[in-house]
């Protein structure tokens, strides 16, 4: 975290609210000159964009007024829990074939008819 961000937090911000990873949400106390109020987060840990859950991205990004937290606790069957996004890492999916996984693929089983035009 920068010290400008915490020195501007400090000054122009409000605590909105925080989420389960640790991260704070805060919004301007003054709107900017086109009558919007300014939204930010200060994550927990490194900078990763992908530990914003959906009910303060839609926050950040004026979807709603108001953060929808009592929706956080609400799980659907259906959902599943936030995962952070793996992409240049170790945990990084890497399917069969990939040069890092041995760069060998599955041989063509001999179904496959190449199209060919007429």
């Amino acid at each position: 975290m920068k010290i400008g961000t915490l020195i501007h937090t400090w000054i122009n911000g409000e605590l909105t609210g925080t989420d389960e990873f640790g991260n704070r949400y805060y919004r301007g106390k003054k709107k900017n000159q086109w009558g919007r109020e300014q939204r930010w987060c200060l994550f927990k840990g490194g900078d990763e964009a992908s530990k914003v859950p959906p009910e303060w991205h839609a926050w950040l990004h004026h979807t709603v007024d108001q953060p929808l937290t009592h929706l956080s606790t609400e799980m659907k069957p259906w959902q599943q829990e936030h995962q952070p996004n793996m992409t240049g890492t170790a945990g990084a999916y890497r399917p069969a074939g990939h040069a890092y996984q041995g760069g060998e693929r599955a041989r063509a089983t001999g179904d496959y008819e190449a199209w060919t035009p007429e």
